[in-house]
């Protein structure tokens, strides 16, 4: 039913992969309570229309979360354990953005047996909203 991931053999720098999700009411209340994170920004209209943003965002941990079934499920895929993660975040997410985090595979550590790959989040405008890198282990031959 499963199928194993890449192997550190099988992938190629420049490998890409991505997920795409709309950020939706349910997503933010879910993630806060998950996360613990009820600041207002993120759960109450009124508040956030006082701040910079002039209505709710969605968490940055959310829309970055979106990494997860990119290294889990695609590159490299089932039995991959991320190393490290870095985001910067670039724009907001609002309530109803369409996010695609995009993986791309920029370095092969044979040491660790390991890859490098940069990440980039965009919203439907494909306007970047973060970007970073992370480190993973793939899933070995043997898995």
């Amino acid at each position: 039913m499963y199928e194993r991931g890449k192997t550190y053999d099988e992938i190629q720098i420049g490998d890409k992969a991505s997920f795409t999700k709309t950020i939706t009411e349910t997503d933010i209340y879910i993630f806060a309570g998950i996360s613990g994170d009820f600041n207002p920004l993120h759960v109450d209209e009124e508040y956030a229309k006082t701040t910079v943003f002039g209505t709710r965002i969605a968490h940055g941990g959310l829309a970055a979360s979106l990494l997860a079934p990119v290294l889990g499920m695609k590159l490299p895929g089932l039995g991959t354990v991320a190393l490290e993660t870095l985001t910067k975040f670039r724009k907001p997410v609002y309530p109803g953005d369409t996010i695609t985090c995009t993986v791309t595979v920029k370095e092969k550590i044979p040491r660790l047996k390991a890859v490098s790959m940069n990440i980039e989040w965009t919203n439907q405008k494909k306007e970047t909203i973060g970007k970073g890198e992370c480190k993973v282990l793939p899933p070995s031959a043997q898995a």
